[in-house]
């Protein structure tokens, strides 16, 4: 009988688990906006909501994939800053309020844009 308790337990935790993973997901596609050559980047962000944890990843063409994790903060909205090349660091601002998610980068270039759900 323990052992019939112990495997409903777990799989209890295992759906539950599975079902807190699968939050929304998001993402823009655009050009880089500043000097020089930011209107030719053109970078990919997707990003998706884990209970109240926000995770994202980005990638400007030709260039490797980073990441950023951050709580989202009661109004919705949440502000980190991601490491790029070199240790350089890129500010990154959001909101996932309902009708009008949004994302930005601000480093090198400015990346913005509204979020599209997935």
């Amino acid at each position: 009988m323990f052992k019939a308790i112990a495997a409903g337990t777990l799989a209890t935790v295992l759906l539950a688990g599975a079902a807190h993973a699968e939050g929304p997901a998001y993402t823009w596609t655009g050009y880089g906006v500043g000097s020089g050559k930011c209107p030719t980047y053109k970078m990919t962000i997707n990003v998706t909501l884990e209970g109240n944890e926000v995770k994202g990843l980005f990638q400007q063409e030709g260039r490797p994939q980073r990441h950023f994790e951050v709580n989202m903060a009661a109004d919705k909205s949440f502000k980190t800053r991601a490491v790029v090349g070199n240790n350089n660091m890129i500010d990154v601002i959001g909101s996932l309020k309902d009708g009008a998610p949004k994302i930005m980068l601000d480093g090198y270039c400015l990346f913005e844009g509204p979020l599209i759900k997935k």
